[in-house]
């Protein structure tokens, strides 16, 4: 399946100032598949070495992490040449071998010829062990995500579709009636299947929800016993206790995230370095509270207060258990509002955005984005149905250059108000 993220790969390729790549996500959302394609699509050899199944070459890290050394032990091991110009070194699960990161410094300063990435799905984690010593400066650091929308549709066949919906949006212009019902639909069942790789292949190879619905579970599981892997059994049911109010906590109709939802007496001292772990780990994002509508907004963010996200909104759809017919349909569903809610959230943070969010007094706005100098107020709704207080006391409030609405209504433009249907959020 074609993705996005071979753009980002072949960028830092032809970077003139190139470091090794160290690449973050959570797991099963293709890494290394990604870095795999990419290796054999633009080099002659590849060198891929997965620190978790190779721990003889592990060991070689413990006695010299010098590149020369390296990479004759690379060449010795795999029988090739390592050409420089044509050879990409792969260093996967790295977080497996402390000095296999550690040597990513000494590669950017004694030998930048060579292409070098490092992946781990449980890098983030990895790297808040107080043993490990990172190549501070010496790495580009490129963030990885589930399959976003855009990505789900040509994976469906549709990058006609996909295209037209550019189109629409960059002229501000309604789509024909027809598509328009159709990518809703399409979104719908985006709801469900999420952007997990393993997940979308199956349903667009079989169109099967319960397997899909297999997949997912064993995705959750495989973070679960994570949980327990790299954390104390301690730590391990505080995080286990975070990760299952997920779905409480964005049903409310205030999604702050409340520690009393996850304990009875919870606080932020008892369970902050849990919910660290969970994003630290990709599983969760983060959307923090601001109470001013000004540039620049991270210094406006109001740290006691914010909501968490799954990383993936088909994982939530699986983890919530909704009702899968009902969502495809377009019925009615308690929970529709947290799906599309955290359907935006991943869709903003695969576009780089920070997530924020809005209040005053009452009022709320669902995210904030801002671009060099401008802040723009972004109300997401589920349905058609787009009626919002809060956006105008936002407007009154912070006068906007104009807002965004992101609905089941078409592409419009009215009232300074840019209507964006749900299933363009990707063009932003």
């Amino acid at each position: 399946m074609k993705r996005k993220f071979e753009d980002v790969l072949v960028s830092w390729k032809n970077k003139h100032s190139r470091k090794p790549a160290l690449i973050y996500g959570a797991r099963q959302i293709g890494k290394t598949t990604s870095i795999k394609s990419f290796g054999e699509k633009y080099f002659e050899n590849m060198i891929y070495i997965n620190f978790e199944l190779n721990r003889e070459l592990a060991e070689d890290f413990q006695a010299n992490i010098s590149p020369d050394f390296l990479i004759h032990r690379f060449e010795v091991y795999f029988g090739e040449k390592i050409n420089q110009e044509t050879t990409l070194i792969v260093f996967d699960e790295i977080q497996a071998c402390e000095r296999a990161l550690t040597s990513l410094k000494y590669f950017c300063e004694d030998a930048p010829e060579y292409y070098i990435i490092g992946a781990g799905s449980l890098l983030g984690v990895a790297l808040k062990r107080e043993d490990f010593s990172f190549p501070v400066g010496k790495v580009n650091q490129i963030h990885m995500y589930p399959m976003d929308f855009e990505e789900f549709l040509w994976a469906k066949n549709q990058k006609m579709l996909a295209d037209e919906i550019r189109v629409s949006y960059e002229k501000r212009e309604p789509m024909d009636l027809a598509l328009h019902k159709k990518a809703m639909g399409l979104y719908r069942e985006y709801l469900i299947v999420g952007g997990m790789p393993e997940a979308v292949k199956e349903y667009t190879e079989n169109n099967s929800l319960l397997e899909v619905a297999e997949i997912q579970g064993a995705i959750i599981n495989a973070y679960v016993a994570d949980m327990a892997k790299y954390a104390t059994p301690g730590d391990t049911t505080k995080i286990m206790a975070c990760f299952d109010s997920l779905p409480a906590q964005l049903a409310k109709d205030n999604k702050k995230f409340q520690y009393k939802v996850v304990a009875r007496g919870g606080r932020a001292s008892l369970f902050g370095a849990s919910i660290d772990w969970l994003l630290a780990s990709g599983i969760v994002i983060k959307c923090e509270r601001v109470d001013q509508g000004q540039h620049p907004l991270a210094i406006f963010k109001d740290i006691a207060s914010f909501k968490l996200y799954m990383g993936d909104v088909g994982l939530l759809s699986h983890r919530a258990g909704v009702n899968e017919y009902d969502i495809i349909k377009g019925n009615d569903h308690v929970f529709i509002g947290a799906l599309t809610e955290n359907y935006v959230a991943n869709a903003l943070t695969q576009k780089g955005y920070p997530l924020y969010y809005w209040t005053s007094g009452t009022s709320e706005v669902d995210f904030m984005i801002e671009n060099q100098s401008d802040v723009f107020p972004i109300e997401v709704k589920a349905r058609e149905n787009v009626k919002s207080r809060s956006l105008s006391v936002y407007v009154k409030l912070n006068h906007p250059n104009y807002s965004m609405r992101i609905s089941g209504k078409n592409f419009g433009f009215e009232n300074d108000i840019l209507s964006i249907p749900l299933y363009a959020v990707f063009c932003l």
